[in-house]
């Protein structure tokens, strides 16, 4: 990875987020809303040649999980979806069916219903979501 690609990453997937919700919070005071973001595994399991993807996972999920501390009592709920092996929009990928082990990007979305849809007394603070089998099944 070059280090554009590096600066890319970490700016995509921390940066962003931070600014996305510092930006977003006083109207999320007011309408009580729910802060969800997408993480990765990688957010807590790192892997060769993902130094800068692992260390921007691993970043945004601790200032999720930071985030849900500071303001649970104000009636935001946090979460954020950890999930492994998807299929993604990116790298020029388009998500289809044909590699039915991987999980799908409306397998997330479903998460996501799912959590919106819980009492707001109970706050799911981190998902990890795994494929059901592995590849070779």
């Amino acid at each position: 990875m070059t280090r554009d690609q590096w600066n890319e990453t970490i700016d995509v997937n921390l940066t962003g987020v931070f600014n996305s919700l510092k930006a977003s919070l006083p109207s999320l005071k007011i309408s009580k809303g729910y802060i969800i973001t997408i993480g990765s595994l990688a957010g807590t399991i790192f892997f060769a040649g993902g130094a800068a993807y692992n260390a921007s996972k691993f970043g945004m999920v601790g200032f999720t999980q930071a985030m849900m501390l500071d303001v649970r009592n104000e009636g935001i709920n946090t979460s954020t979806i950890m999930p492994g092996s998807v299929t993604p929009h990116f790298n020029d990928n388009i998500p289809d069916e044909n590699d039915p082990w991987k999980i799908q990007p409306k397998d997330i979305g479903e998460i996501v219903v799912d959590l919106l849809k819980l009492d707001p007394r109970t706050l799911t603070s981190k998902i990890e979501v795994r494929p059901s089998r592995s590849p070779k099944n």
